[in-house]
């Protein structure tokens, strides 16, 4: 009964913050290289069949993740005062994502509908992982409004495939610095491994704060496949934690399946609430409740990384359509 309190007080404090001391051994396969990752989201790379350019239409992200313990003195200090004891990385990206209506052949959206709106934030991460966890915890500064250029990419696109602009956007939300801090972490938890079939589950928690999105959550992964401590599992470019490009070879081939939740508890949105600091521009109101259904594969060989994520998600503001809104997230990262 004495060991079992004493573990208690131990693990409880992980349970607090992305900046609480890691406990577990730190001693995680290490790799040199650096990771470039390319990636890609949209309501229309999806498995089934719906409505395209609406609500989360578009995202697209290159980010570079170094190798392991390859930081600047600096950033290593700061990773290891916030994150504790354990294999060290950092990652620096770039990523834009685009928001519309669900009428977007209307040149004067509906009260009420979301906002037009582009994001393009630039992101630092310290990561810290042990054989058991990763942490993250980082910055994202940018930008939100026309300087995104999410009426550009998207009808540029449009053009190139002969097909309709979309209307609304000289009625996106203005332009405005955009600036949060965010951090979560993911623990590894093996089950069960059957004629060569491993299982775990990657229970995870995020958050975020400043005047883009100010949220908390919580998410759990379950993965069957082989290699499973290769990486700690897929991420989607938008709200939950970032960082978690970073893999391993620990097999020549490394593959799983995987299917999770997660919820957030969100105070605010500012391509939902609209303007932080301009109240009489586009806006609706938002779902503090809000959550995500993923289902996906990843496969890994030699060093490349490649992954498909079918996502859904629950409604984000009071006038979304009913249903689950969906789309797809394609990814790719390669060692150098």
């Amino acid at each position: 009964m004495l060991k079992s309190i004493h573990v208690v007080r131990r693990v409880a404090p992980c349970f607090l913050g992305v900046a609480c001391v890691a406990q577990a051994a730190a001693s995680p396969p290490t790799d040199s290289r650096s990771i470039w990752t390319l990636q890609a989201e949209n309501d229309a790379v999806s498995t089934l069949k719906g409505t395209s350019d609406q609500y989360y239409t578009s995202g697209l992200r290159v980010n570079w993740t170094s190798g392991t313990d390859q930081l600047p003195r600096f950033f290593s200090r700061i990773n290891r005062a916030l994150l504790g004891d354990g294999v060290q990385r950092m990652s620096a990206g770039v990523q834009q994502l685009i928001f519309t209506p669900s009428n977007t052949q209307a040149a004067t959206p509906l009260a009420g509908d979301r906002p037009y709106a582009g994001v393009l934030l630039g992101t630092l991460n310290l990561i810290n992982d042990t054989d058991l966890s990763r942490s993250v915890v980082g910055i994202q500064l940018g930008v939100m409004g026309p300087a995104a250029g999410g009426k550009q990419v998207q009808n540029g696109f449009h053009s190139i495939i002969g097909d309709s602009p979309n209307r609304g956007w000289d009625h996106q939300l203005r332009n405005q610095p955009v600036f949060q801090v965010q951090g979560g972490r993911i623990w590894r938890f093996p089950l069960i491994k059957v004629a060569g079939i491993e299982t775990d589950i990657l229970p995870a928690i995020s958050a975020a704060m400043g005047d883009y999105r100010i949220y908390g959550g919580g998410a759990a992964t379950l993965r069957i496949g082989q290699g499973l401590d290769s990486d700690f599992g897929n991420a989607t470019i938008g709200p939950g934690l970032d960082g978690t490009d970073a893999f391993v070879r620990t097999k020549p081939v490394a593959w799983y399946v995987y299917g999770g939740v997660e919820g957030q508890a969100v105070a605010f949105d500012a391509s939902l609430q609209g303007n932080t600091f301009y109240r009489y521009g586009p806006h609706t109101s938002k779902k503090w409740d809000q959550g995500t259904i993923h289902a996906g594969v990843a496969v890994m060989w030699r060093g490349l990384r490649l992954s498909y994520s079918q996502n859904w998600q629950t409604a984000q503001f009071r006038q979304s359509r009913a249903g689950l809104f969906n789309y797809g997230s394609v990814k790719l990262s390669f060692k150098f």
